[in-house]
């Protein structure tokens, strides 16, 4: 238990961090989700729609280190080789 004045207020902002980031991480999979439903259901244009939307998104969370850079920059990759592969 928080003994201090800066030990209550740490906590206080430790847990809306929490909430902010866990609903940031959420959207990032969200929007991921779309991209991968727009390419199993062979719509290129919506694909590449639903990819356009997703990037500003991805590249937002690993500026923030919501997300490593690295794996930002591995699910953007595997799901554009996915959408070029389409026919």
């Amino acid at each position: 238990m928080a003994n201090t004045a800066q030990a209550r207020k740490r906590v206080r902002q430790s847990e809306r961090r929490r909430l902010h980031n866990a609903s940031r991480k959420s959207q990032f999979r969200t929007r991921l989700k779309q991209v991968v439903k727009a390419i199993e259901s062979g719509d290129k244009d919506a694909a590449k729609a639903a990819y356009a939307a997703a990037v500003p998104i991805i590249d937002k969370m690993s500026k923030t280190a919501l997300v490593h850079k690295n794996k930002a920059s591995r699910h953007k990759s595997r799901l554009n080789t996915r959408i070029m592969a389409m026919a």
